[in-house]
């Protein structure tokens, strides 16, 4: 009766969690191995480093830094981030901690774990966009900015935790909860020679300016009660749930891999039990069981484990009696006695013969017949070998006056003195061989050969010489390398302009190709669609090159790599996205309650507007409403939240438009108007050192829109249009999803639990989980909400 299994998925909201669970966290002591203190590690206080001092911090219980200028490198040694990042390293659950007084407008890293421009953790905060960014890297290896909309950078003290549980992220500070987001699991695996920075992302950008203290790692969950004790600690993390999830798939797994290899040993069992094996020696066409034992020739063999074993017959000395001899029988390896007949004054065997000749020369052939006791003649000399010999496999048959006789063949040596049996010589093994230098001498039977060694050519039987694998082209060498012949062997070595190892050689490119390009030849790019530039470091605007047409109500907006048209301001898209905005239809102001109109006038919906008007008969004051405040007809202000943008009320319609910057006038906002600040400590330096950089200018890195302000240079990632469908892709050189039709082919997947996948197994698998193929060793599939994907695993390669 085969078992049955019944799997019960239970979903708990985290709201609801308090009730099901309780889990006791530590408050204050929190276990040593669970904990990183930067400052320790980096040795702050101890080294000093260039822009860094003690100070008095929010207490007196630990130290304090002020962090200052941007001539610094506050970086851990190798040692150092190897201690770090050991605790780290393959962690799903762990928590960032600082107490931090962050100067006034400063865009700066808390602190950033990279390895090259592959940011695995980085904790930032924009003065400048009042936003906390968190940076990592997902576990499909993809960069992912998670932003917290927040002003840290207002020169107060504040508590600061952002902890990481599986997909979990919650950001406190001071202690309140501000957010709480599901995201892409974090990856931490960290490679080696990952580096460690406190207070900048390297040792040009990323400035942090103010005060930290206690800033540390905690690797546990709900890290964040060490720094607020009160808080709630009963609420089990993301992280359990999502090791649960896992270690059920995981089960699942092995319970389809144990099963059908149970099922496999099952019909295996089933048909051995009739069976019994055994190894055999093939000999000659014979075949010969387990200790079999037979006479081949002169030696007596066996067989033992399937390996013939052999040894020469041992024969021990005749003591034959008077009136015979020891003699060699055909058929028997021994010698026999036997009787024997005298002519011409000599001893004959029993059926030996001998030749004479008689006085006119004829050859005359004698036999002994014991019966006779005297030779008689039989006949005239004849071919002995034709009529039958004794001589065995490897020994030739020759005729003698008056008999035959055995000779071993060359390469072989006699078992006994008649010749009659013979065994091979190993001429390489006793060095009986004219094999030279570059060769290697292979037995053969009755003979050997000798073969050259790698890399060489036969000159004749016996000697090689080098091959000159680059003359012949018989080189492993990169169409792009030079090959170098070397005594046996070749080496290759990539030509200049590439590197590689000489077997595979790439195209250099100083700078390297930007953007998804390819380099195809020494300082020669080809771009991705939508990028040019000799490094396709330009981004092709295709709004203002006019190779784009909009619909007129939507507005092209460029992207990296691409475009979209959006809506204008007074349109929507009605939910049947267009990639030229004839989706968008008009919003409706007035219905919407979306409208500036105060209470004398009404609101008149128009085409992408408007329009507040005066009832007939009315005297209207022209007054406007703006955030739920009244302001005056023709009243001017600025915005609360833009001290860089005006508005005016005119006749019940609020126009609002960003500051006009006047250069010329000395007290310009440098903060509105970056593009007037001139001096030489505003500028910055482009992310690859190359680029300078004026206050005010923008560009676009590695899909992030980046800007200068007054010396410091703050990113923030693009912001993608809105893709309402089940799979997504970002193509390779873009930035921005797009919707696809194939699952497999997608990056992202809006998963819906409820649509599962049936595996070769039949076991039900869930949205999201991936299992090993049976029978296969890297084929690595994947449950996409009900479709199943499968690929060869990366790991593999």
């Amino acid at each position: 009766m085969k078992p049955c299994y019944i799997w019960v998925l239970i979903i708990i909201p985290f709201e609801f969690c308090d009730v099901f669970f309780s889990r006791a966290v530590l408050g204050f002591g929190v276990d040593p191995s669970l904990r990183i203190n930067v400052f320790s590690e980096l040795s702050l206080g101890e080294d000093p480093f260039e822009g860094v001092s003690q100070v008095q911090g929010f207490h007196d219980e630990s130290r304090a830094f002020l962090f200052q200028g941007t001539s610094r490198n506050v970086r851990a040694t190798e040692e150092g981030a190897e201690r770090m990042l050991k605790k780290l390293r393959n962690r799903g659950e762990f928590t960032v901690v600082a107490t931090l007084k962050q100067e006034h407008l400063n865009s700066g890293v808390i602190l950033s774990i990279h390895h090259a421009d592959q940011r695995f953790l980085e904790l930032e905060s924009s003065g400048q966009r009042n936003e906390v960014r968190l940076h990592f890297r997902t576990q499909a290896n993809q960069a992912h900015t998670e932003i917290f909309p927040y002003t840290l950078a207002d020169d107060q003290w504040h508590k600061v935790s952002l902890a990481i549980s599986a997909s979990h992220v919650i950001l406190h500070v001071d202690c309140n909860r501000i957010y709480e987001r599901v995201v892409e699991v974090p990856s931490m695996d960290l490679p080696k020679e990952t580096s460690f920075w406190l207070g900048q992302r390297n040792s040009a950008h990323g400035f942090f300016k103010g005060t930290m203290q206690d800033v540390q790692i905690l690797v546990m969950p709900q890290g964040y009660i060490s720094q607020c004790p009160d808080l709630n600690r009963t609420c089990p993390t993301c992280s359990d749930f999502h090791g649960l999830v896992q270690k059920i798939m995981e089960l699942q797994d092995i319970l389809a891999k144990t099963s059908s290899k149970l099922s496999v040993a099952e019909e295996k069992m089933n048909g051995l039990e009739t069976c019994y094996c055994e190894r055999t020696c093939s000999v000659k066409g014979v075949i010969y069981r387990e200790d079999d034992a037979w006479t081949d020739g002169c030696r007596n063999c066996t067989c033992s484990n399937g390996t013939v074993q052999c040894e020469t017959i041992s024969c021990p000395p005749p003591d034959c009696p008077a009136g015979t001899a020891p003699v060699y029988v055909n058929g028997i390896c021994c010698k026999e006695c036997k009787p024997v007949c005298v002519f011409s004054g000599r001893e004959l065997v029993e059926g030996d013969m001998k030749a004479v000749r008689d006085s006119s020369g004829k050859c005359l052939l004698f036999q002994c017949r014991v019966s006779d006791l005297l030779p008689c003649f039989i006949s005239q000399c004849h071919d002995f070998c034709a009529e039958g010999n004794g001589c065995m496999e490897h020994s030739d048959c020759i005729n003698l006056e008056a008999a035959a006789c055995c000779s071993c063949k060359d390469g072989f040596r006699p078992l006994r003195d008649d010749n009659a049996y013979c065994e091979d010589i190993d001429e390489c093994a006793e060095g009986k061989h004219y094999c030279r230098e570059n060769t290697m001498c292979v037995n053969t039977p009755g003979s050997f050969m000798c073969i050259c060694h790698s890399g060489y050519i036969r000159i004749d039987d016996y000697s090689c010489t080098e091959h000159d694998e680059c003359v012949t082209g018989q080189h492993s060498c990169d169409e792009n390398a030079l090959c170098f012949n070397t005594v046996g062997g070749h080496s290759c070595s990539c030509k200049p302009g590439y590197t590689g190892n000489g077997t595979v050689c790439r195209a250099l490119c100083d700078g390297m190709c930007q953007n998804g390009g390819t380099c195809v030849s020494p300082n020669s790019c080809v771009c991705q669609q939508g990028f040019t530039g000799k490094r396709c470091e330009t981004d092709i605007d295709e709004c203002t090159n006019g190779l784009v047409e909009c619909d007129s109500r939507a507005t092209c907006v460029n992207l990296p790599g691409w475009y979209h048209c959006e809506c204008r301001d007074g349109y929507h898209d009605n939910g049947r996205f267009t990639a030229n905005g004839g989706s968008c239809e008009d919003v409706d102001e007035c219905k919407s309650g979306k409208n500036g109109c105060a209470n004398d006038t009404v609101c008149f919906n128009l085409d992408g507007g408007y329009d507040c008007r005066c009832p007939h008969g009315h005297n209207c004051t022209g007054d406007c409403i703006h955030d739920n405040k009244v302001k005056h007809n023709s009243q001017i202000w600025v915005l609360e939240n833009d001290r860089c943008s005006v508005c005016s009320c005119q006749t019940g319609l609020v126009m609002c438009r960003r500051m006009v910057c006047d250069c010329e006038n000395p007290t310009v906002d440098l903060f509105c108007c970056p593009e007037c600040d001139s001096r030489l400590s505003s500028q910055c330096l482009h992310q690859n050192g190359l680029l300078t950089y004026s206050s005010g200018d923008s560009w676009v890195e590695n899909c992030q829109q980046c800007q200068c302000l007054q010396g410091e240079v703050d990113c923030w990632p693009l912001s993608c249009p809105s893709v309402d469908c089940e799979f997504t892709l970002v193509p390779e050189g873009e930035c921005c999803p797009r919707c696809i039709t194939d699952p497999c082919q997608a990056d992202t997947i809006r998963n819906d639990i409820t649509k599962t996948c049936l595996d070769e197994h039949g076991i039900t698998r869930f949205t999201g989980s991936s299992w090993i193929k049976h029978g296969t060793e890297c084929t690595l599939c994947q449950c996409k909400n009900g479709h199943i994907c499968c690929s060869v695993d990366p790991m593999c390669l």
